[in-house]
């Protein structure tokens, strides 16, 4: 049963990765091999339990006689209990940045970002763009910072091929950006809530490589593009009863949602609790300002999708979902057993923990960066080296996962929201993009691995 499990993860792990090719969406299939591996694996559980979990089984009996219900009832709040909250923390932080940003999206407080795009110049719009889209991701989640972006472009620039490079920039900004902060990234994120890094120390660990990577794929694809670049006439959007808020109130809001999320660290270190209950008091005290400066519209009927933000629509669950199946099968498979001896065996071959992070950059060309990112965590963690809290491991494996998604376009969420924003093919972005984020992943790896004796 446990090949089977893990031959269940790998085929999924092969139909996320063909999701360009298939059309089947990756967090049905996360979904999916998350929920039926439990299956599958409590059905078996008895052989499970007694090879994984026999002290902690026989003191859950207490003395009584063991039975397949009792297995069952182990699995269920002992065990599966266990990844759920995993997942939850994530999947619900997740949840409140979404909501922050949708309400400060609906409210125009980043509609002053426009107004800094109101350039020809091919190379300064490039800058703007890509250091806007890398400060943002820092602080919200990287698809979110992306989908946002790549609509504000599609406003702005005319020519598609103009639009495909900037496209292309803004996810590797947005990759590289997330990277560098705990809170950026999902991977970063499942670090920081089982302890193995302190925010501090993972964002001087990832600051330097993370910004030499952006800066020297970013510098190659503006030497694609021309001196003037064809742009429509940005003006304010007009958003007539969808908000009325003033600048100072646009701004207000914009420093409380920003400002917000910069405290989840300090909340963190002096509450203790997950970062995500930090995160939901962010998004109920922005949720209460948007109600307070917008009650006279409270009677209009077209206020409805301000009142509830539409983060609950299907283009943004579909990502929590994804996180959500990926943990959960990640999970199933670490109770098997298997990922123990993977780990053991893959460090007794390889050796070296930097030949270990460019396989996990390979896979993460082909394969989603966080479900690239959950498997080579999960495997450090199962292993029997003792990993210690800011270990350089940890860094190694998510810079390589998510600057690695950068080589090609369906190596990420971000780059899979270009390529269907801009109907992009996988050749072109190869072609014209992908050689050059080698180039830069391979740059920030160097600075990394220098500067890896400063920060361990």
């Amino acid at each position: 049963m446990a090949i089977v499990i893990v031959g269940i993860l790998i085929v999924g792990y092969l139909l996320i990765a063909t999701e360009n090719f298939t059309n089947v969406n990756k967090a049905a299939v996360a979904v999916f091999i998350g929920a039926v591996g439990w299956v599958l694996y409590i059905c078996y559980g008895a052989e499970f339990v007694i090879s994984q979990h026999l002290d902690e089984f026989l003191r859950f009996l207490d003395g009584a006689e063991p039975s397949t219900a009792a297995v069952k009832e182990f699995i269920a709040s002992s065990i599966f209990l266990k990844y759920v909250g995993k997942a939850s923390e994530i999947v619900l932080f997740l949840l409140a940045t979404m909501t922050i940003v949708e309400i400060l999206q609906n409210n125009g407080c980043f509609d002053f970002l426009t107004q800094l795009l109101r350039t020809r110049g091919g190379k300064k719009m490039l800058w703007m763009v890509s250091s806007i889209t890398l400060v943002l991701s820092a602080n919200l989640d990287n698809l979110t910072t992306t989908v946002m972006m790549l609509t504000m472009m599609r406003g702005v620039v005319r020519t598609r091929r103009q639009r495909m490079l900037l496209g292309s920039a803004i996810v590797v900004s947005a990759n590289c950006g997330g990277a560098i902060t705990v809170i950026g990234d999902p991977a970063g994120l499942v670090l920081w809530n089982m302890g193995a890094v302190t925010a501090t120390n993972f964002s001087l660990s990832m600051v330097l490589p993370c910004l030499t990577a952006w800066a020297i794929t970013v510098y190659l694809i503006g030497r694609m593009l021309p001196y003037r670049i064809d742009t429509e006439w940005i003006t304010m959007p007009y958003r007539g009863d969808d908000t009325r808020l003033n600048v100072w109130q646009r701004l207000l809001m914009l420093v409380v949602g920003i400002g917000g999320l910069w405290f989840i660290p300090t909340f963190h270190n002096i509450t203790k609790l997950s970062p995500f209950l930090g995160a939901l008091c962010v998004a109920s005290v922005i949720w209460v300002v948007n109600e307070i400066f917008n009650r006279k519209l409270v009677a209009d009927d077209n206020t409805t999708r301000k009142r509830v933000p539409r983060v609950l629509q299907y283009g943004v669950i579909q990502m929590t979902l994804f996180v959500l199946g990926i943990i959960l099968a990640v999970g199933v498979v670490r109770e098997t057993g298997v990922v123990e001896q993977l780990s053991d065996m893959a460090f007794a071959k390889a050796g070296d923990l930097w030949v270990m992070g460019v396989a996990t950059a390979a896979v993460s060309m082909v394969l989603d960066n966080f479900a690239t990112a959950m498997s080579a965590i999960t495997m450090m963690d199962a292993g029997t080296s003792v990993w210690l809290q800011n270990a350089m491991g940890w860094k190694v494996a998510v810079y390589a996962s998510a600057i690695g998604g950068n080589i090609l376009s369906i190596g990420s969420m971000s780059g899979l929201a270009l390529m269907k924003t801009e109907q992009m093919k996988l050749w072109w972005y190869l072609r014209n993009v992908g050689w050059k984020a080698l180039v830069g992943f391979v740059a920030g790896y160097a600075v990394l691995w220098c500067i890896s004796p400063l920060i361990a």
